[in-house]
């Protein structure tokens, strides 16, 4: 409304990380048995602080009645009404909290050579673990809170726990001088969700003196974290075309879920293969060739916003008006998917240059199949409003957002006291869909190669600085529309249309080397690295 231009403030969300890490270990043979105990604790906190920023909702203090005249009733001028504590009234820095992580881990190993050709190994390992959500300062959720980033209110705040006590055993066993195998059970029980059991079953046959055949097949499981259990709170999120929003992240253990029908996490499992061929050509020649496989099913994954039916009369309606929210998401067991591909490295050594010795090595991955296994597992809330709880930039985000294919042709070089190392990544090309853009159209990354240097001067025997430059020319992504069908190459050949496109996606232009939620490059930019090593 500001005739002479824009009027505003730019609020600032800052972040505070620390964090800490300490084992202790033991290590013995006892009567021909090898014994390894360990004990590691650590710990990671993440706070927050917003500034230049406002509580803009309104919100009093208590009223006060002062009883005058001592006759025990509220007379006219003895009640004075609360004050306003935000909007003009309030303060311009607020504390909305965080997050802290704590856990303690215990391993014991014991395993003994029993013969020539069998070996027996057992185990055990003990974890307690402790996440807390920081509640924020009463300003930073009052109302609604501090705008850029709402702090965590008392009912989403609190401290919570589990624990988990495994065991394993594993027996080794050479039915010949060519043929090993391998194979291992583990159990495992959880506080908070039950018991767990997986196996693994591995073998490597040595075809000649020079090529190993080896495979193996193996169960697996991965908990929800309590992180993905426990985490809710309201949250600014910026939607494209419609600005910034306030969500919800409900976590699956509230009376929220429960109102909604969101179903308690349960854990990952997995099926995995692999089959693989290694060789050693010569004392300077090798390589490795691996094929692999994996089936994971109940995939935790963040569902997408959940917004009002056209109805609007169904409980998800009822939890959003409510909660003064433009919709709600949550964890949920929602794909099983199927990935498979190959993984390749050749390594050459000792060259002789000059007074040093090269050497060359090239390690990558071509990934044959990464795609979701069957239909969407959607809650009967969700399925019932007619929405999913994965939308077209998730799958993408799953599936299409890294490169098909990634190699690392790299080269060593060592004289003297000084190493060097270059290495030449070739990131392939990636899709994406990014919310909020026309559903004809897909964005697709340019394939590119990134070069990272390595400098290594052994100064002593105990001292030794490393200097590391990453993307060492600048290399940044560059992308364009692809069109989906007719309609998105219509789309494309109109210049206004197309302009808008990408202005809905890279907050008009102000980020365009990444594009709204989709980049796979591992950094934007140059980065140097000096550091200093002493060994005691």
């Amino acid at each position: 409304t500001n005739a002479g231009g824009y009027d505003g403030y730019v609020p600032t969300f800052e972040g505070d990380l620390n964090d800490f890490n300490a084992t202790i270990g033991f290590q013995s043979v006892i009567n021909d048995w090898n014994v390894d105990a360990s004990f590691t604790t650590g710990g990671n906190s993440q706070t927050y602080k917003v500034n230049q920023s406002h509580n803009r909702n309104v919100v009093y203090s208590p009223s006060t009645w002062v009883d005058a005249n001592g006759n025990g009733i509220i007379d006219n001028g003895e009640v004075t009404e609360g004050s306003q504590l935000y909007r003009e009234n309030s303060k311009q820095s607020f504390d909305p909290g965080g997050t802290r992580f704590f856990h303690n881990v215990g391993n014991i190993d014991i395993s003994k050579v029993l013969s020539d050709d069998l070996s027996f190994a057992f185990g055990t390992e003990f974890r307690y673990e402790t996440f807390e959500v920081v509640e924020g300062e009463l300003g930073s959720y009052d109302g609604g809170g501090a705008d850029s980033f709402a702090g965590n209110s008392p009912e989403n705040s609190g401290v919570f726990t589990r624990y988990n006590f495994g065991g394993y055993l594993s027996l080794n066993w050479s039915p010949s001088d060519d043929w090993t195998l391998d194979g291992t059970v583990r159990s495992e029980n959880y506080s908070d969700f039950g018991n767990a059991f997986v196996w693994k079953l591995s073998s490597a046959y040595q075809l000649s003196d020079k090529y190993t055949l080896r495979g193996s097949v193996s169960t697996g499981f991965r908990a929800p974290t309590l992180h993905q259990i426990y985490t809710q709170k309201a949250q600014y999120s910026f939607v494209p075309g419609q600005g910034i929003q306030v969500g919800g992240l409900v976590n699956n253990v509230s009376s929220q879920a429960k109102l909604l029908g969101i179903p308690e996490l349960d854990a990952e499992t997995s099926t995995n293969f692999t089959l693989g061929l290694g060789g050693k050509v010569n004392r300077n020649l090798s390589f490795t060739l691996d094929y692999y496989s994996i089936n994971v099913e109940d995939r935790i994954v963040l569902s997408t916003e959940i917004g009002a039916t056209d109805a609007g009369n169904t409980p998800l309606d009822q939890v959003l008006q409510a909660n003064n929210l433009s919709d709600v998401s949550f964890f949920v067991n929602a794909l099983d998917t199927k990935t498979s591909g190959i993984d390749a490295v050749i390594s050459y050594k000792n060259l002789e240059l000059g007074s040093g010795m090269l050497g060359f090595n090239l390690s990558g991955n071509y990934t044959i199949q990464n795609e979701r296994d069957g239909a969407v597992k959607n809650p009967a809330l969700v399925a019932n409003a007619g929405q999913s709880v994965v939308n077209e930039t998730q799958e993408a985000l799953f599936f299409t957002s890294r490169p098909q294919t990634k190699w690392i042709l790299g080269t060593t070089y060592d004289i003297g006291k000084f190493g060097l190392s270059l290495n030449n990544t070739y990131f392939g090309k990636t899709t994406f869909k990014q919310q909020g853009m026309s559903t004809d159209l897909r964005t697709e990354f340019t394939p590119k190669i990134v070069t990272d240097l390595g400098i290594n001067y052994n100064a002593t025997d105990k001292i030794t600085i490393a200097l590391n430059v990453n993307n060492l020319l600048n290399v940044l992504p560059e992308w364009s529309f692809k069109a989906e069908n007719a309609a998105g190459t219509a789309l494309l050949a109109d210049p206004a249309q197309v302009k808008n496109q990408s202005n809905l996606i890279t907050f008009n232009q102000r980020y365009s080397q990444m594009t709204y939620d989709g980049y796979h490059f591992s950094q934007l930019g140059t980065m140097f690295n000096l550091s200093l090593n002493y060994q005691f």
